[in-house]
């Protein structure tokens, strides 16, 4: 189903009953990210797939984007079809989107999880190229749903990318909510910025899988949905507590 929000002709769908909780895909893929993994989730909860605009089924519109725009493409999406608070989980780009929305409107945010991703651009060992190229898997899977057909992919690499690279750094103490970060052990993103990403955010825990990759929904998909399951549904107790002493 379609909701304008912010002026972009959202697609979504929504799976279960529950407390809400909207999925944030990465960067030049779409919801269909979670059918192998997070989706299970709607066992449990009242999942929102969304395609972020100019992704997936949702076309682009004319015009840059920044880190501002798309939190609060992320901020209207949780006002108008949500209708208030969530528990967000944001993949790689999909990650900074929600952390950008968690700290522009913690009201709105109930937990947060964020897998493989970062809050400013120096945290990643590499990012697209504006002009850069994509497996023709990755171009082919943007054409089998895009309303904008094959032939605008790269405009949306070029602005998306651009965009990337931009200084903006999220306020990490702006974030309120409980955060989960969640990271490999061979990630695009630097593991020192994984971590600081954890230390930025007050009531955070961190999870770091090992043997993973960026791809790490796709390799570890039972543990990654256990993890974060477990994470949305209860608090730990730790015994000798440190950090929040």
């Amino acid at each position: 189903m379609y909701e304008d929000v912010n002026g972009v002709r959202t697609w979504f769908e929504v799976r279960g009953e529950g407390e809400p909780l909207v999925l944030l895909h990465g960067g030049f893929g779409d919801s269909r990210d979670f059918e192998p993994n997070l989706v299970r989730l709607a066992d449990r909860f009242r999942v929102f797939l969304v395609d972020r605009r100019g992704h997936g089924r949702t076309p682009d519109v004319p015009g840059d984007v920044d880190a501002d725009l798309l939190a609060g493409d992320l901020v209207g999406f949780l006002e108008r079809v949500v209708g208030g608070p969530a528990h967000l989980v944001g993949y790689s780009a999909g990650g900074v989107v929600a952390l950008g929305a968690a700290a522009r409107r913690p009201d709105l945010v109930r937990r947060l999880v964020v897998l493989n991703s970062g809050f400013s651009a120096d945290g990643w060992l590499f990012l697209p190229e504006p002009d850069g190229r994509f497996p023709p898997e990755v171009v082919d899977r943007y054409a089998e749903v895009s309303p904008d057909g094959r032939d605008h992919f790269p405009v949306v690499v070029d602005k998306f990318a651009r965009a990337a690279r931009a200084p903006e750094v999220v306020d990490l103490a702006a974030i309120t909510c409980p955060a989960l970060v969640l990271g490999s052990d061979d990630d695009i993103v630097h593991l020192e910025h994984t971590v600081a990403l954890y230390r930025g955010i007050a009531d955070a825990q961190l999870a770091i899988v090992p043997g993973s990759s960026h791809l790490m929904l796709f390799e570890r998909p039972d543990l990654c949905v256990e993890l974060v399951a477990g994470f949305l549904t209860s608090t730990p107790t730790p015994l000798m507590p440190v950090r929040r002493a």
